[in-house]
């Protein structure tokens, strides 16, 4: 599938310290020996795209941090939502919630984007979408949509909720796509 190049943006990814988080988070995904930090590689809107070698593959990802979390009187630490594709074809634009806690498996954290709802399961302090079908179901969601609204509930029992700003994400993922193929 040929697609459009995207336009190279005007702007740099000024988000130092998000940056600086996710290259932290995404190292701990992977052994210290296969691991390379994370590149940033451009910046659609609210999103960033990255790109770092594990071993023999590599991964593209485009990765935004939520816009706001509730409750505010709690410690949410840093969460972000991901997008990820693999370029060995292991996975390809796999969303992905990850959290400055431990979550609850149950109730499983929910996501929304408009009236379409998705139901995630919980891995420590991620959280993702169970099958292939719904994940593409919701990619094609984000791309459409504005905002993603995302609850859970911490190990601890305390009920969060964020919301996600989906501003750039279409080409960020286009990017995402181009950096792996």
């Amino acid at each position: 599938m040929t697609q459009a190049k995207s336009k190279t943006p005007t702007r740099s990814f000024t988000a130092a310290g998000t940056a600086g988080r996710l290259v932290a988070m995404t190292l701990l995904a992977v052994s210290p020996a296969a691991a390379q930090t994370p590149r940033a590689v451009a910046t659609f809107g609210d999103w960033g795209v990255f790109e770092k070698v594990t071993g023999d593959d590599k991964i593209c990802f485009a990765a935004t941090e939520a816009k706001s979390k509730q409750p505010s009187n709690v410690k949410h630490g840093d969460i972000f939502f991901l997008v990820a594709t693999w370029k060995s074809g292991a996975a390809i634009n796999q969303p992905s919630l990850m959290t400055g806690y431990n979550l609850r498996a149950a109730p499983e954290p929910k996501l929304r984007v408009g009236s379409d709802s998705w139901e995630l399961y919980a891995s420590e302090n991620e959280a993702f979408v169970e099958s292939d079908a719904d994940e593409r179901r919701l990619v094609t969601a984000m791309r459409r949509g504005a905002t993603m609204r995302v609850s859970a509930m911490s190990e601890r029992g305390t009920a969060t909720s964020y919301a996600i700003s989906l501003s750039g994400v279409t080409a960020a993922l286009r990017r995402v796509e181009e950096a792996c193929r």
